[in-house]
This record gives structure tokens, C-alpha cells and sequence, in this order.
């Protein structure tokens, strides 16, 4: 991809529109509606856990887009290319760098829990401690869990359910089978390949709506967590909960922080360009409403179309940064309060089952505590009961989970793409710095404004959306047949 031209980035900039004023963009509302929602919650507990059912609304309409537009996405990036073995290696470039991400993930939370050694005194009874219903069957469900079932869990048992059940794994299994499928149909799967770019463009549309309602959503959340949780859990068992949030954060800032000076980028200017998905998972715990507005941002960015749409959803079970963090701080926190000794060599061999175990942890309600008892059922050193001592608290470490895990995936998506050299830096560095940019031609017209704007017209014509190519001078005979192969490059080739 080669760098915008200084004549293309003037005219850019000559038609960009004066920027939305603070008080009518939706990181502004998102942020209000947190901080409302901690006042209902704190003040107000009962009325706090009455709003939850705005909270899941939210996010469960949300979540209902993700399936299509993950699908969609990969489909399209997949069938559009001219060499799909440039995808493969795209795909295993991505993996190899979600294990080394987890490993130093790992190491973090291991390195500070030995360190500061916050279990050491606790004393705890494994086999005096009680298991509220909920928590236990969380446990249940991680006792029975094996380390490889993640990897038959790939494959679905049908080619609807992936999508019922919201399974991102599955669905990128299904996603890239069609992709690879259209793109071999050649001429024949122009149509199917056009349709699919469109739809894509309409889903969207519906999350550019969905998204008004994101500060109402978040006020619901937030309102029930504190309403539900308060406050004496976090005072409590404060020091762990501490402990976890300044391990991550210098995770983000030296490993993470590293990755992107590696690429000439600035790891805090990429944070505030996606200052309303922090938002957004900062207000309703999980990270997968912010999803599709991570992928068409990195997309904006200049980050090609189906390397966003491999590594970003594959990431979100594959590279859980956050959650890595997580389980090695957890595991040696229950072994210290249970006064179970572990060796530097029985902390490695719990790495080595995490590596496995923290697969597909995103998207499933506990996912992290399931994978945390998964791993001390796997391991039978530690006992798996003692996780009660931290039950009362992973509430509010799921949040840091989150965010950590969404910081990850998009540093990884930027170094996947110049790992393919196809990282346009330049134009990266511009939009992360806030500057007019020329829409990519691959690019959703939706503008990103919709977004972002909380009172934008949803109906209007919009003045942002990138004016048609004129006509060329000739038509072809089989006009139809040559749009097509214009619009998909790859389909020119013989079958």
C-alpha cells in the first residue's frame, strides 16, 4: 500500500467538515453515562440492580451483529484476494504472535504475584470453604473442560449454531471454509462476493444506530455492577485487585508500548483514537461490543481489509492478553493463601497449561474463571475450591481483562500488517494523530462520524460519503461480466 499523496491528503483535508463539538460525541455520553451509573449504583443499590436489564439489552444487541459482520468481513477479505497462500501466512503469522504475546502476558502476572506474595498470610482452609450455586457451577464447568478442547470446539455441530450461540471461534472456522470456497468459484462467485460486500456495508449501518444507544447501555451496566458488587469486595481484597491493574497496565505500556515503537507508533495516541471502544468496554465489562468498531478503525487506518478480518476475530480468542495476566496472578495467588508450595518449575508447568486453557475464554459468560478452574483442575496442585477466595472480586477485574485484551489485539493486527508489509505507517501515524486522510477505496463509505456523532442524522443524506468514480469513457460489450471482474481483481484469473 503506498502512502497517500500530498495532493490527496489537501483535498482531504479541503473537504473534511468542522469537527463534531465535545458535547455531541458519543465518547463524551458513554463517559457520562458511566459516571451516573456509579453515582445510581453507590447510592441507590436496588434501583442499581433494576437497570441491569438495560445493560444486557445493550450488549445482547450488540453481540447480535458481531457474528454477521465477523462472517462478512472475513468472507470478504478472503474471496477478494488474487493469492490466498499470502492468508495462510497471514493466519500463522497471526497465531505465532498470539503465544509469544501470552507468554510474556503469563510471565507478568507470574513475575508480580511472586514478588509482592499478597496470599502469603491468607491461611485459608481449601476444604472449609463454601461455593455460592453460581460460583459452583462455574467450577463444575471448568473441572470438566480439557486442555484440547479448544480445539474441537473449533468446528461446529451445525452451520447455524455458531451463529445462535455467538461462538466467534466457530464462526471464523465457517468464515474462512466459505471465503477460501468463493474465491476458487472464480467468475461464477462475483455476484455472491458483491452481495456479500454490501451487506457488509449494511451491517454497519445498523451498528452506526445500535450505537446511539451505547451511553444508555453503559449507564445500565455500570448502575448494576456497583448496585450489585459495591464497594466492600473491592476494599477487601484490594490489594490483589491493585495488584492486577498496575501489572497490566506496565504490561501495556513496556510490552505492548515496545511493539508499537518497534513500528514508529505511539501506543497512547492509538488509545485515544479509540477512546470510544475504551469507553464502551469500560462500561459494559466485556470487550466484544467494541468489536466492529475496532475493525473498521484499523481499516481506516490503513490496514488491509483481510488482515483486519483474520487477525482481529481470531485474536479475540486467541490473544487474551488481559486474561493471561489474569490466570498466572490468580493461580499463585489461591496456591500462596492455601499455603500449597509451588516450585519455580511447577509455576512453569502452570504456564504451560494456561497457554492452552486461556483459548476461547472471550465470549463466554465466566470465561476467565472457567479457564482459571480448568487450569487448577488440569494441574491438581493447587486446590481448585480456593477460588472462592477471589470470586467476590473478579467482577471488577473483568474490566482491566477486557481492556487489555482489546489493547492486544490491535497492536497485534498493526504488527501482523507489517509483518506483511502491507502497513501503510504513515497514514496510521496520521489518523491516530487526528488528521484528514483520504478514504481507502476498499473502504465501508459508512464515515466513521456516524459513529461517533451521537446526533447524527441516521436517515440523511450523509456529506462525508465518498463521491462515485466517474464512467469510464467505453463500455465493454458484456458490461456486467467487466464490472465484476474490476470490482474483484482475482476473478480475472482462469479457472
Amino acid at each position: 500500500m503506498g502512502p497517500i499523496t500530498t495532493a490527496g491528503a489537501a483535498a482531504a483535508a479541503k473537504n473534511q467538515t468542522p469537527k463534531t463539538r465535545w458535547y455531541r460525541q458519543l465518547y463524551f455520553w458513554v463517559l457520562t453515562g458511566i459516571v451516573l451509573g456509579i453515582l445510581v449504583g453507590w447510592l441507590a443499590p436496588s434501583a442499581g440492580i433494576a437497570l441491569e436489564p438495560i445493560g444486557t439489552t445493550f450488549v445482547n444487541a450488540m453481540r447480535m451483529l458481531i457474528g454477521p459482520i465477523v462472517f462478512l468481513t472475513i468472507v470478504g477479505g478472503i474471496a477478494s484476494v488474487a493469492d490466498l497462500k499470502k492468508v495462510g501466512l497471514t493466519g500463522l503469522k497471526a497465531l505465532t504472535y498470539f503465544q509469544i504475546g501470552t507468554i510474556f502476558a503469563l510471565l507478568f502476572g507470574l513475575v508480580a504475584i511472586n514478588v509482592f506474595r499478597l496470599g502469603e498470610g491468607v491461611n485459608a482452609n481449601a476444604s472449609a470453604i463454601k461455593t455460592t450455586d453460581s460460583a459452583a457451577k462455574l467450577i463444575d464447568a471448568g473441572a470438566h473442560q480439557e486442555w484440547w478442547q479448544f480445539l474441537t470446539h473449533i468446528i461446529p455441530t451445525s452451520i447455524v449454531a455458531p451463529f445462535v450461540e455467538g461462538d466467534i471461534l466457530q464462526i471464523i472456522f465457517i468464515a474462512v471454509i466459505f471465503g477460501i470456497a468463493l474465491n476458487a468459484m472464480g467468475k461464477v462467485g462475483a455476484p455472491v462476493l458483491d452481495g456479500v460486500q454490501r451487506l457488509t456495508g449494511v451491517m454497519f449501518k445498523i451498528l452506526g444506530f445500535i450505537m446511539k444507544a451505547a451511553p444508555l447501555g453503559a449507564f445500565g451496566a455500570m448502575a448494576f455492577a456497583v448496585g450489585k458488587y459495591g464497594v466492600s469486595s473491592l476494599s477487601s481484597m484490594g490489594g490483589l485487585i491493585a495488584l492486577f491493574y498496575a501489572t497490566s497496565i506496565l504490561f501495556v505500556v513496556v510490552v505492548l508500548g515496545s511493539v508499537m515503537a518497534f513500528l514508529k507508533l505511539n501506543i497512547f495516541k492509538m488509545i485515544r483514537h479509540l477512546k470510544e471502544e475504551y469507553l464502551l468496554i469500560l462500561g459494559t465489562s466485556t470487550a466484544e461490543p467494541a468489536l466492529p468498531g475496532l475493525m473498521r478503525k484499523l481499516e481506516h487506518a490503513g490496514v488491509k481489509k483481510e488482515t483486519v478480518g483474520l487477525v482481529v476475530p481470531t485474536g479475540y480468542s486467541f490473544n487474551l492478553d488481559g486474561a493471561a495476566i489474569y490466570l498466572s496472578l490468580a493461580a499463585v495467588y489461591i496456591a500462596q493463601a492455601t499455603n500449597t508450595s509451588l516450585t519455580i518449575g511447577q509455576q512453569l508447568g502452570l504456564i504451560a497449561v494456561m497457554l492452552l486453557t486461556s483459548k476461547g475464554a472471550a465470549g463466554v459468560a465466566g470465561g476467565g474463571f472457567i479457564a482459571l478452574t480448568a487450569t487448577l483442575a488440569t494441574v491438581g496442585t493447587i486446590p481448585a475450591a480456593g477460588i472462592m477466595l477471589i470470586f467476590g472480586i473478579d467482577k471488577f477485574m473483568s474490566e482491566c481483562r477486557a481492556l487489555v485484551n482489546f489493547t492486544g489485539n490491535a497492536v497485534a493486527t498493526l504488527f501482523i500488517a507489517w509483518w506483511d508489509r502491507t502497513l501503510d505507517a504513515d497514514r496510521v501515524r496520521r489518523v491516530f494523530n487526528g488528521e484528514a486522510v483520504e478514504p481507502l477505496p476498499s473502504e465501508d463509505p459508512t464515515p466513521l462520524d456516524e459513529f461517533t456523532d451521537i446526533a447524527a442524522d441516521l436517515t440523511g443524506h450523509d456529506p462525508h460519503t465518498p463521491k462515485e468514480i466517474s464512467p469510464q469513457p467505453t463500455e465493454p460489450a458484456n458490461k456486467d461480466l467487466a464490472s465484476s471482474e474490476d470490482r474483484h481483481p482475482v476473478y480475472s484469473k482462469s479457472n
